[in-house]
């Protein structure tokens, strides 16, 4: 069930890339936040297994500005091995850094809206606890993990909504966007997209069928092997007491 209470939460940052998925080389970002990184950022601040955020809007409060980058990356997919650059990879191939182009976004401002979903309300499980804990976090600047948009090293700061900011005033049309990554039963992944999209009068509506569709998504991950698992544990609780 959804919950009608609308939390919102205000997040800004020095630079964004919201990485098209259809230029496969050079990375090219939206113009907007997408739904994704919205609930990236969300669940960066609070998650929990037993319910979902529901994003609602995402408002644009400052005027888009694209800026062009070289930054190194790998010339192999990321997966679940670990890779170790300039050595071999789980393929057997060397892995090695290659400079690619980014177009990003520069001095970026959003506000996300967004609700709680339970699949099952109860007396002893109500939405209200959850939307209040998300609030005295954002309040206190508390996170499990630092948010970031579209990739770790553009990272994010949050803080509560004013009602003095507003969005823009213009219409900035996107076409087709990845609303999100769809997981089923088996936790097999699945893109889906959302077409004829745009922000008007800075406002990305968010409350499309294809919202409906992520709420059945499970949080069933694939099995990963014992010692990469290990790996994964030992660079969460690092990143943990980092945070503390």
């Amino acid at each position: 069930m959804l919950d009608k209470q609308i939390i919102r939460v205000k997040v800004t940052a020095d630079f964004a890339c919201f990485t098209r998925p259809d230029l496969k080389v050079e990375r090219m970002t939206y113009p907007c936040m997408t739904p994704s990184a919205a609930r990236g950022v969300l669940d960066s601040i609070l998650w929990k297994p037993e319910f979902k955020w529901y994003i609602r809007r995402i408002l644009v409060l400052k005027q888009v500005k694209f800026f062009s980058i070289k930054r190194n990356e790998i010339n192999s997919k990321q997966g679940r091995s670990i890779i170790v650059v300039d050595k071999i990879g789980f393929n057997g191939k060397p892995v090695f850094r290659s400079q690619r182009n980014s177009i990003i976004l520069k001095d970026v401002s959003y506000i996300i809206e967004a609700s709680v979903y339970i699949d099952g309300f109860s007396d002893k499980n109500p939405p209200t606890k959850y939307v209040e804990m998300f609030r005295r976090r954002v309040r206190k600047g508390q996170c499990w993990r630092r948010p970031y948009l579209g990739t770790r090293e553009l990272s994010a700061e949050f803080m509560p909504a004013d009602e003095s900011d507003q969005p823009i005033g213009d219409t900035i049309p996107i076409g087709s966007m990845l609303f999100d990554i769809f997981y089923n039963e088996q936790g097999k992944p699945e893109p889906i997209f959302f077409y004829d999209v745009a922000v008007k009068n800075g406002i990305l509506d968010c409350e499309v069928p294809e919202n409906e569709q992520l709420l059945k998504s499970t949080h069933i991950q694939p099995e990963i092997d014992e010692s990469i698992a290990k790996e994964i544990s030992n660079l969460n609780g690092n990143e943990l007491e980092v945070v503390q």
